[in-house]
């Protein structure tokens, strides 16, 4: 498993906010998603190819749970109406094209931590 995720940098003046998102032995294998409440915030932790990735997890569509998709390519598939966000960009595939926040990931011995700034 990747140790940072498909989003590792900041952008100039964001302030990092890492807190803890679950265990390592938690995160989902290869290919799964799992659902998570990370300081009042709902995240989507997605395991891409072995790589850890973090998005909203409520679909702007219907609020449809991220976290209870699935991984088709490279995207979150939202579980109610099937509509894909791009693991790194957060866009959806067309034609809808909305987007949903990414959160950077990091592991840091046995946690995984998502930065919420």
């Amino acid at each position: 498993m990747s140790s940072i995720s498909c989003v590792d940098a900041l952008g100039e003046g964001d302030v990092a906010e890492w807190v803890r998102l679950c265990g390592v032995k938690d995160a989902p294998v290869d290919g799964g998603v799992m659902e998570a409440d990370v300081a009042g915030v709902a995240v989507c932790l997605a395991n891409v190819d072995g790589t850890l990735c973090a998005l909203d997890n409520w679909c702007p569509h219907r609020r449809g749970p991220l976290g209870q998709g699935w991984i088709e390519g490279r995207a979150v598939v939202c579980p109610w109406h099937s509509w894909a966000f791009d693991v790194e960009t957060g866009v959806a595939e067309p034609p809808e094209r909305v987007k949903v926040d990414v959160f950077p990931v990091k592991i840091e011995g046995d946690d995984v931590l998502v930065n919420l700034g």
